[in-house]
């Protein structure tokens, strides 16, 4: 009984695990560039509340028993919208470039992980924190992310 409802839990995990794919490929891409040029880059006041919404519903995610893959990537899927919602994908600090859902996506994660390990460091896996901790080291070298 044991192997059967393991299997039937990832059965039923699984279309959870691509609620982030489907988020992050909604709406219009002809209508995100007719709404671009109408729309104001996200300041970084803006980015500061979207990463602390972001961080802020992981944490609680992460409270309620939601596995830390789908709390964060719910919450990454939802960043990148309202980035490509409010700002047309554009950002002050990346200048004229209008970033990608894939830019988009990956920096919601980090900056939405980072945000979590201030809030609510013991919600956040121990080898997430080492990826974030090693990348950290890696900018404050030099490097790129």
């Amino acid at each position: 009984m044991g192997t059967f409802s393991s299997r039937l839990g990832k059965v039923l995990a699984t279309p959870f695990l691509l609620v982030p794919l489907a988020l992050a490929s909604c709406g219009s891409s002809a209508q995100s560039e007719a709404n671009s040029k109408k729309l104001s880059p996200a300041t970084t006041e803006e980015i500061f509340l979207y990463r602390g919404i972001g961080a802020s519903y992981l944490c609680n995610a992460r409270s309620a028993g939601i596995e830390f893959p789908k709390a964060v990537g719910i919450a990454a899927a939802t960043y990148a919208q309202v980035l490509n919602g409010r700002h047309g994908g554009f950002v002050v600090s990346a200048g004229e470039e209008k970033l990608t859902n894939k830019q988009l996506f990956s920096g919601a994660e980090f900056q939405i992980v980072t945000g979590a390990l201030q809030y609510c460091p013991k919600q956040v896996p121990d080898d997430v924190k080492e990826k974030v901790q090693d990348a950290l080291r890696k900018q404050n070298e030099g490097g790129k992310l």
